[in-house]
């Protein structure tokens, strides 16, 4: 919400309060004040000028040169604009002026002319060009003739102004208006609040005589207020009102639309107007459509709406959504003489349906779904009625026309004085908390130290005795509430266990590289399971967003693909993400799923890339293992983790995929994605991994032990050995581990050898092997023991055979 500080003055008092400091005192009270614009800031030398000649450029085609009056002399400017003509009153930045972005005006020589000036369109000025009326977007803008010269022109035009930019909640759509906003500076500042003066005559004519109001259904429309004015000349609104409008972000149109829109930022109750003679009709039905039915709106879309929408109709066809868009059939235009003003309260639900379902979100369908006041319904009414008198030489018919069975009544609440400090440790008194509610303009009765509260209807957002604390809390001041430790026995807080090691998992794949990523828990039905640990069947949402955001996922890996495959169309093409999140598995017999947490990251691209030393290392199987290995390290699960070759997961390589283990138990699998997919995405190799965290941080960790550093040394022996192709070379290590008994410390693999010089069918693998022992050195008659052992254990187990 846009709100003019100059135009808030003319509803409550601001007399030695500045704009920032307004700013200050309404944050303060609760509402956020996002920021403070002064529209003139920075820009100067701009005056209204009058042009008393215009010749075409004898050397240009495009350029007029201007003899242009500004009061106190004559100046001759060259102007482009193609509107700019004799007579017009406009806007001249003179020599030495300064316009937005410090551009400064000096004399120029344009195609052999001297300009002393430029005459200004409202762009060049600062003024958004979306907000421009029309007739003026591609040109210069031309001031009314009663202008004087000379004068300011930033103050004709309101930009010696400053806006204030509220950022409000939901909850308080009564400071969506002026007014509503008057009442909570009213209150902070402990002033009246002046409402704007309504009186207008009236002509003998009856309004109900001229249309007759019908609604079919109550509920979305209680009270429907119709006024008729004759006699309208349609033309542009007067200059104060058109700046208003542009400084709270409206584009002007005509005098009676912008009437409308007036109202609407100073009431905050939305108004239709309709052409009475383009209704067809001397009747206006409040209905719900009929599905299948079709309307053209203003912005000339036909729509097709359903019976969810509530219309405006002329007993025949409809003639606007409801508290959305009017339609083309009945919009007021430049041949204008008969007017019908509708106010209305419509349901928020309804008016919502219809915005979304439409795609048009406007300043009316954002209010009636918050909630406007019922209070200010016939006042609006009355209100633009007057001004069209006033600016549109319209005559007002007498009464109004209108369908009325609305039955809102303010609320009353009670609280007691003492509830009210105990909430908020403070301690005020009744007349203090009394002066609160008065200074809100609630009404309020004492029953001893019991509070009873009458909330008016325009602050909807107050229903229960909590709401009422809340506000002596925020106009008390929130600074003047005293500070309070709790009191009792207290333990200081700390992580879970798990929260912990959550926390731990995240600095270690960050550590390595990975990039967190929060991805979407909805997916479609083809790739809800696809990659998932566990075969269960996905979940449909009762109401989805869409087909493609209409399942829960049972894996993370499809949603991390698509932001690598996103990230790769745009030339981002070596990445490394991680997520931990939420998969959803169904339970049998269980209304809800289970919510299991897993880790996934997908990695593609170069891992390192030292370009100096001419190096490119890409991401491989054993990038992503290590980074598996270094977070088991981490969580103390190393010894319990092993690898198995996997070759029956879908969408993954064959050869480059194993399941991972713990204590013999699956849970979860790492590899490389089956290069179909990849081509599919287009993408390079690319190397994932999914497992449940669930399952890795709940796990039985032994303590830490610590070891003594050794203080003998150590023997090492390499054997080659010569197996089956198929062999596991995994299978063969824990062979060699349970042969070694105690002094076998360390075995690693660091050789594998299939070429022309091994027989068919065979391979060889070459281990390291650390024998030692903490208490003493050992002979090399204990250390061929043990090597014997492990030699016979794996000939026999594996039919290893030692390579020649």
């Amino acid at each position: 919400m846009f709100v003019s500080y100059k135009w808030l003055q003319e509803y409550v008092d601001l007399s030695g309060i500045s704009a920032d400091e307004l700013a200050e005192k309404i944050t303060k009270s609760g509402i956020e004040v996002e920021g403070v614009e002064k529209k003139s800031e920075g820009l100067k030398g701009i005056v209204i000028g009058h042009v008393v000649e215009r010749e075409p450029h004898p050397n240009a085609d495009k350029l007029n040169v201007c003899q242009v009056d500004l009061g106190s002399e004559t100046v001759q400017i060259v102007c482009g604009a193609p509107n700019v003509d004799k007579g017009q009153k406009v806007a001249v930045a003179t020599v030495g002026a300064v316009l937005p972005g410090n551009f400064k005006i000096k004399k120029a020589k344009l195609r052999g002319e001297a300009s002393h000036g430029m005459i200004c369109s409202l762009k060049e000025l600062g003024i958004d060009s979306k907000l421009v009326a029309k007739e003026y977007a591609t040109g210069i803008f031309v001031f009314p003739s009663d202008v004087e010269v000379g004068t300011d022109a930033l103050l004709a035009l309101g930009l010696d102004d400053e806006i204030l930019e509220l950022g409000l909640t939901p909850n308080r759509s009564d400071a969506l208006s002026m007014l509503g906003v008057a009442y909570e500076v009213g209150a902070i500042l402990g002033r009246e609040v002046k409402w704007p003066g309504i009186s207008t005559e009236e002509a003998a004519e009856k309004a109900s005589d001229f249309i007759n109001i019908k609604v079919d259904n109550a509920e979305d429309n209680p009270l429907y207020i119709a006024k008729v004015i004759k006699d309208v000349k349609i033309g542009p609104s007067p200059l104060w009102m058109q700046t208003r409008l542009m400084a709270s972000g409206i584009r002007p149109h005509n005098n009676v639309v912008d009437i409308t829109n007036y109202i609407l930022l100073e009431y905050g109750q939305p108004l239709h107007a309709f052409d009475y003679d383009r209704l067809g009709s001397k009747e206006i039905v409040v209905r719900r459509a009929k599905d299948a039915e079709k309307i053209i709106t203003l912005d000339e879309a036909e729509r097709t709406l359903t019976a969810e929408h509530l219309v405006i109709t002329n007993g025949t066809e409809p003639v606007a959504i409801a508290g959305v868009m009017g339609g083309a059939n009945s919009e007021v235009r430049q041949d204008t003489t008969t007017v019908i003003i509708e106010s209305a309260y419509f349901a928020g639900t309804v008016v919502r349906k219809a915005s979304k379902d439409h795609g048009l979100r406007s300043e009316a369908s954002a209010r009636f779904e918050k909630g406007v006041d019922p209070a200010r319904v016939r006042a609006a009414g009355e209100r633009a009625a007057q001004l069209i008198c006033e600016y549109a030489g319209g005559t007002v018919l007498a009464g109004t026309a209108e369908f009325d069975e609305m039955k809102m009544e303010p609320q009353v609440i009670s609280i007691t004085l003492d509830k009210i400090n105990t909430l908020l440790g403070t301690s005020m008194t009744v007349s203090e908390v009394e002066s609160i509610f008065t200074r809100l303009q609630f009404g309020v009765e004492l029953d001893n130290e019991t509070f009873i509260v009458t909330v008016p209807t325009r602050r909807g957002d107050i229903t229960i005795e909590a709401d009422l604390v809340e506000e002596a809390a925020r106009l008390y001041g929130y600074d003047n509430i005293p500070a309070t430790l709790p009191i009792g026995e207290t333990a200081p807080g700390r992580l879970t266990d798990y929260q912990l090691k959550r926390r731990k998992t995240r600095s270690v794949l960050e550590g390595a590289g990975l990039n967190q990523a929060i991805t979407y828990s909805l997916t479609s039905k083809e790739k809800a399971a696809q990659f998932a640990i566990e075969n269960r069947e996905s979940i449909t949402l009762a109401m989805p967003m869409s087909e493609e955001r209409s399942q829960l996922r049972l894996s993370i890996v499809p949603q991390l693909l698509e932001v690598l495959k996103y990230n790769n169309a745009r030339s981002i093409d070596s990445l490394a993400l991680y997520e931990i999140g939420a998969v959803f598995l169904k339970q049998d017999g269980e209304e809800l799923p289970e919510e299991r947490e897993h880790i996934a990251a997908a990695m593609t691209g170069l891992w390192e890339s030292h370009l100096w030393q001419g190096e490119k290392k890409p991401v491989d199987f054993f990038v992503a293992k290590g980074i598996l290995e270094a977070l088991f390290t981490e969580l103390g699960l190393n010894s319990q983790v092993e690898y198995r070759q996997a070759e029956t997961i879908a969408d993954m390589h064959p050869g480059r995929t194993a399941e991972i283990l713990l204590n013999g138990r699956v849970i979860g699998f790492i590899g490389q994605i089956h290069p179909t997919l990849q081509k599919e995405l287009d993408l390079k190799e690319t190397f994932i991994f999914e497992l449940s965290f669930k399952d890795a941080a709940q796990a039985n960790v032994a303590p830490i032990a610590y070891q003594v550093i050794p203080r003998f040394p150590s023997i090492s022996r390499d054997i080659a050995l010569v197996v089956d192709t198929n062999t596991v070379a995994g299978d063969i290590k824990k062979v060699i581990i349970e042969a070694g008994g105690s002094l076998l410390k360390e075995v690693s693999i660091f050789d594998l050898y299939e070429g022309e010089h091994m027989e068919a069918g065979k391979k060889s693998l070459a281990y390291s092997l650390k024998y030692f022992d903490p208490e003493r050195t050992l002979t090399d008659e204990e250390v061929t023991k043990a090597h014997e052992k492990v030699l016979t254990a794996v000939k026999e187990k594996s039919g290893a055979e030692l390579r020649g």
